[in-house]
């Protein structure tokens, strides 16, 4: 009887080691201030993009993704935790700037950093990927892009963003030199993760500016275009295209592509404009399309059947969607859903999502920090701003005003219909204030 049950532990022992060598690995791939069209795939003319345009054929690409805001530090906590802004707390870039003082010495302020340091605990105390990817037994790495200080924060066992800010720790410190310096990094850490499952971030500061591509990335634009800002910024989208391309090329060598779930999505979007190097107003930080909208890519070999969708749906989508395909449950309290789910996406009848201040005026109450809330369903997308903090101007001349445009047949948003649609103004309003009333 004993050597039975030593028999049958040993068979479960050896089953277990198996599952948990056989969780798949996970690569999140995060683009940072690119716009949702520049992509040969979704129809640009210019912009060439083979790798992306490889990926989307082996993927489920939903066409019409939306980040919940248009600012690189709350969408990239909202990808992490699965929470929205105003759940984690975290709305902005960073705190309210010290008064008195000059911008530039802002890190050098003892209050400005403790309010920075409190924000980073809003980080810690909620569900990250990392973190709960490490209790079934990942290993997880952090490249690029990253706001809450050292990468333990996030819960990653590994990563390159030290966040010590004596030492220039802001918005990745050593994690930006990933694409832009080479993946060496990220092959290190493939390598030492041999015995276990891998998450992994890759969060490049690319085509982010500066907009300094290599020559010969600029080169194949400059005669495409008389303003050098619009090849400058091409030629950065084709440079972060041939990061991607260098990633999946080495999971395609090392024999690891076949059981790893890729997910693809941006921070928030950006149109670059024509006469200077600086983004369209109507982009990065806004409530449109141009800032919000991205394509949301997820592959995995035989297991996820490439298709082009046009439903929206919501990066805070990817964790609940990471967390399922790779058995674990779901942490309690958030909201997205399964992106593999067919059914799931078809019953949701609206995504939403809230716009906020760079600088936050205060950092415990989200709702002082708001600019615009936005709701998608179906075709027809409203914004309804905060009186307090959004200003007209950008689409609206004079004061802010609730906006309401068909996407389907207006997708640039450039005639607001919404005195002439009460009825669906309404039901929106309904739909966004069930979501949050701030």
């Amino acid at each position: 009887m004993r050597s039975l049950l030593i028999i049958i532990g040993m068979i479960a022992c050896t089953q277990q080691a198996f599952s948990q060598t056989n969780q798949p690995n996970v690569v999140l791939i995060v683009s940072d201030d690119q716009g949702w069209g520049d992509y040969s795939f979704m129809g640009h003319k210019q912009i060439k993009t083979p790798h992306l345009d490889k990926l989307a054929s082996q993927s489920l690409v939903y066409k019409r993704g939306y980040v919940p805001s248009s600012l690189c530090c709350p969408s990239l906590a909202s990808i992490l935790t699965g929470k929205y802004p105003h759940e984690s707390k975290i709305t902005g870039n960073e705190p309210p700037l010290p008064k008195g003082k000059p911008m530039a010495q802002r890190y050098k302020d003892p209050e400005f950093l403790a309010q920075v340091n409190r924000v980073t605990s809003f980080m810690a105390n909620s569900p990250r990927l990392p973190a709960e990817l490490g209790k079934a037994g990942y290993n997880s790495f952090q490249t690029g892009k990253w706001w809450q200080g050292n990468f333990k924060t996030g819960g990653f066992t590994h990563g390159m963003s030290h966040g010590d800010q004596n030492l220039g720790g802001r918005h990745g410190d050593e994690g930006l030199n990933i694409g832009r310096k080479g993946l060496q990094p990220i092959f290190d850490f493939i390598e030492t993760s041999k015995d276990k499952p891998f998450f992994l971030w890759y969060a490049p500061m690319l085509p982010h500016s500066p907009h300094n591509p290599p020559e010969k990335y600029l080169a194949k634009y400059k005669d495409k275009t008389p303003s050098i800002h619009l090849a400058r910024y091409w030629a950065m989208c084709e440079w972060f295209d041939e990061t991607c391309g260098e990633l999946l090329g080495h999971l395609d060598k090392k024999g690891l592509a076949e059981n790893t779930l890729v997910v693809y999505v941006t921070d928030n979007g950006w149109i670059q404009q024509e006469g200077n190097p600086q983004y369209r107003l109507d982009s990065k930080q806004s409530p449109y399309d141009g800032g919000l909208r991205t394509p949301i890519m997820i592959r995995h070999p035989g297991k996820i059947k490439p298709q082009m969708i046009d439903t929206p749906v919501s990066s805070i989508d990817i964790a609940p969607t990471i967390y399922k395909f790779c058995g674990l449950p779901v942490p309690e309290g958030l909201k997205g859903i399964d992106l593999l789910d067919a059914n799931a996406v078809k019953m949701r009848d609206a995504v939403v999502g809230a716009c906020f201040l760079h600088n936050a005026i205060d950092i415990e109450k989200p709702e002082k920090n708001l600019t615009w809330r936005w709701c998608v369903s179906n075709d027809w997308k409203l914004i309804v701003p905060n009186a307090a903090n959004a200003k007209g101007g950008i689409k609206t001349p004079g004061e802010a005003k609730i906006e309401l445009y068909k996407i389907g047949s207006d997708p640039h948003e450039e005639k607001n219909l919404a005195e002439a649609n009460p009825d669906i103004v309404k039901s929106l309003s309904m739909k966004l204030d069930a979501w949050w009333k701030p």
